[in-house]
């Protein structure tokens, strides 16, 4: 019973986490616009979150390990909190940025989620257990922009109260009824916390590297085009009201949904999973240059569907194949590895968006096309018969 009540908590912070993030990135753009941000200033404000995510992730997954998960979940949640009511009362654009770095550095809440489960949950009970909290981060990514669809026309802050006040209720369940599941808490070594020479030159490596350099570009063509040039793109050459916006990622969220559901599983044992990786690469690239030419709605949408569908694909696939490129007993390693470089991608992607819309509002998707169809020739270098070896990760 208390297995259960804490998959039930855990499930809840994992769709909060995802619902919050949902129901502000559509409208964030516009939002930050009335502050008076240029487009270079707000891919930087789009990049704050990931910056900051990136530098304390690691600490607060040590910190859950020495001091407990549940006081850190608390910290992370609440930290959440603070950011949706900041960002909803800023008086001034710096308000912004610190709402920003405030959610990035208290957002380790879904790592230490994951090490709650498997805290409370035996072995063979963990995958069925990880699905749900997946399928919450679904659902959280399509009925976010939905509620900031239909609130955003009532007043440009609501979407983040909600947000806030959502968040609140998840903080105080965590910290009411969530108990603490981590038995061993101290009985970790001192590592370090960012290991960057070891980031670097995994790149080089010349079983895994490709993988990690299709990682680290993907996540930086997709928060280039999607995360940052989808808003701008759309009120500018389109001509669609912030509702309207969070309406298409509504959209987006579900066919994602469909795809990782649905979608993955059918197109890898068909094609095979190198050449579902492949493939997958090509129809993102072309669903980026769809929307490049674009300019009427439905032949946006057009790329969108396309982009829904084989984005999912490229993303579940990733560590589907680090899986099978490394032995078992590095999984957890090489996973934590190319985490490092999707945030490194997610770091640098906004900010290329900013600066090459501010020379062409088209230019992100462009740009992201290109980017995808290197990831398109790297991925003929994973998958290499007999590469998989004891490994030094």
């Amino acid at each position: 019973m208390n297995k259960n009540r804490n998959l039930l908590i855990i499930v809840l912070i994992a769709l909060v986490n995802m619902l919050g993030y949902g129901i502000i990135i559509p409208i964030l753009y516009a939002y930050s616009k009335k502050y008076g941000l240029t487009d270079f200033q707000n891919g930087l404000l789009f990049s704050m979150f990931s910056i900051c995510q990136f530098i304390s992730t690691p600490i607060i997954g040590r910190l859950s390990d020495k001091y407990g998960r549940r006081p850190m979940l608390i910290l992370s949640i609440a930290g959440t909190t603070a950011s949706f009511f900041l960002m909803a009362f800023a008086p001034n654009a710096a308000f912004l940025f610190i709402a920003r770095a405030i959610d990035g550095l208290t957002a380790g809440n879904i790592p230490v989620a994951f090490a709650v489960i498997s805290d409370s949950t035996k072995p063979e009970e963990r995958a069925k257990a990880f699905g749900f909290i997946w399928a919450a981060l679904n659902f959280g990514f399509v009925f976010g922009p939905a509620i900031a669809a239909f609130t955003v026309g009532l007043n440009q802050a609501l979407p983040f109260i909600i947000a806030g006040i959502i968040t609140l209720i998840a903080t105080l369940i965590t910290a009411f009824y969530l108990p603490e599941t981590n038995k061993h808490m101290g009985e970790i070594k001192n590592k370090k916390l960012i290991d960057l020479p070891r980031l670097w030159h995994t790149l080089f490596d010349k079983d895994l590297g490709p993988i990690f350099i299709i990682t680290f570009v993907f996540f930086l063509a997709f928060s280039c085009a999607l995360l940052y040039g989808f808003q701008p793109f759309t009120m500018k050459v389109l001509k669609v009201t912030q509702s309207q916006n969070a309406l298409l990622f509504t959209v987006f969220g579900i066919i994602g949904l469909i795809s990782q559901t649905f979608l993955v599983g059918f197109v890898s044992k068909v094609l095979g999973l190198k050449k579902a990786f492949s493939t997958s690469m090509i129809f993102t690239s072309l669903a980026f240059l769809i929307m490049f030419f674009s300019r009427s709605i439905p032949v946006f949408v057009i790329g969108m569907l396309i982009l829904g569908l084989f984005n999912n694909i490229v993303q579940t696939l990733i560590p589907t194949i680090l899986s099978r490129e490394t032995d078992e007993k590095s999984q957890g390693s090489i996973m934590g590895l190319n985490a490092s470089y999707q945030s490194v991608g997610m770091i640098f992607g906004p900010i290329l968006g900013g600066i090459t819309a501010s020379f062409a509002i088209t230019m992100p998707f462009i740009t992201g096309s290109i980017l995808v169809l290197v990831c398109f020739f790297l991925s003929f270098r994973v998958l290499r018969p007999g590469i998989k070896k004891e490994s030094a990760f």
